[in-house]
């Protein structure tokens, strides 16, 4: 459920001074149109993938106290809240994390002559900046932008929603990205692989055991309308207690069951959830893994959102008899 929409030419968009999920339309300019409205500079960046100077800041910035979100310069989509901005070091603006992740699109970046995640405005497709690795918690990410790609907008704060994030690996994640996106209240369901070691794994890496990756779904969800324990629910919904006592599916294999957990109280949820399953199933010990979320990297586009692309109604989460599609 990647930012899905039914209406062609329309998009799914989060608006962070309502708290709501919007159906917009696409932003398609043509070249010259877009050099009559931005600037040199932003024309080179947004469209051409350049980088600005670092320490430039020209994009406007709050005044001390001042509450806001950072818009997309091209369109005006809402992409960074004040409150996530932190003092990098780099000479360019610093985000640990974006509004919601339906307002950006990251693909990978070779220019530089080594992989990087190039982050985009999923609405006008203008190109913002890197998304790293090496930013503080909550995320771990460090989301770097060209400061003229973002123009500031006042809002009321206190207003704004704050999604959470879950992640669950139960078997083939066609089914269980069709089942978690079924669930009012979550907003995003993206199919990726979790819990491993090599970096942007392929589909065939995965499937030969050897990246340590299972197949996962990454789900982000309004804890408003739908709580984490509800989630937690449906994810012991999905498991055979019997398969998983007797470890009939491999414990290390990409098909293993596991609950990555985003915060303390995510776990803390988690491991009473599974105790709770234990007890009113009879089967203890079972091959369920609870950990702590790791990278997670999302699948190839043929992966994401499979039922629906297809038309299809069957649910399946356990894996193939030879383990591929």
């Amino acid at each position: 459920m990647e930012a899905f929409s039914s209406t062609p030419g329309k998009i799914k968009i989060f608006n962070a001074a309502s708290g709501q999920i919007e159906e917009l339309d696409k932003v398609s300019k043509t070249d010259a149109q877009w050099k009559s409205m931005l600037t040199p500079e932003q024309y080179n960046v947004m469209r051409l993938k350049g980088t600005e100077i670092p320490f430039a800041q020209s994009c406007a910035l709050p005044k001390k106290n001042e509450t806001g979100v950072y818009r997309c310069a091209g369109c005006g989509t809402d992409l960074f809240l004040v409150q996530t901005k932190f003092e990098s070091g780099t000479g360019w603006p610093s985000f640990w994390q974006p509004v919601s992740e339906l307002n950006i699109r990251t693909q990978l970046d070779y220019s530089a002559g080594q992989a990087r995640a190039e982050v985009l405005c999923a609405r006008c497709q203008s190109h913002l900046g890197h998304v790293f690795d090496d930013g503080p918690p909550p995320s771990g990410k460090r989301y770097c932008m060209n400061a003229v790609a973002l123009k500031f907008a006042k809002i009321n704060l206190p207003e704004i929603k704050q999604f959470q994030k879950a992640a669950f690996a139960a078997g083939c994640f066609w089914g269980v990205q069709s089942a978690f996106g079924n669930i009012k209240g979550v907003l995003k369901v993206t199919a990726g692989y979790s819990g491993g070691n090599l970096k942007n794994p392929s589909y065939e890496e995965v499937c030969t055991g050897k990246t340590g990756h299972a197949e996962t779904v990454e789900l982000e969800f309004n804890p408003e309308v739908v709580t984490y324990e509800k989630l937690l629910d449906l994810f012991w919904s999905l498991a055979d207690p019997a398969s998983l006592n007797m470890k009939k599916i491999d414990p290390s294999g990409q098909y293993r069951f596991i609950i990555f957990y985003y915060t303390p109280q995510q776990k803390e949820a988690a491991l009473a959830s599974k105790k709770k399953f234990e007890t009113a199933t009879g089967y203890h010990d079972l091959a369920v893994q609870i950990m702590e979320a790791k990278d997670f990297y999302k699948a190839e586009s043929y992966h994401q959102d499979y039922y629906a692309k297809h038309g299809l109604k069957p649910f399946c989460n356990l894996p193939k008899a030879n383990g591929r599609r």
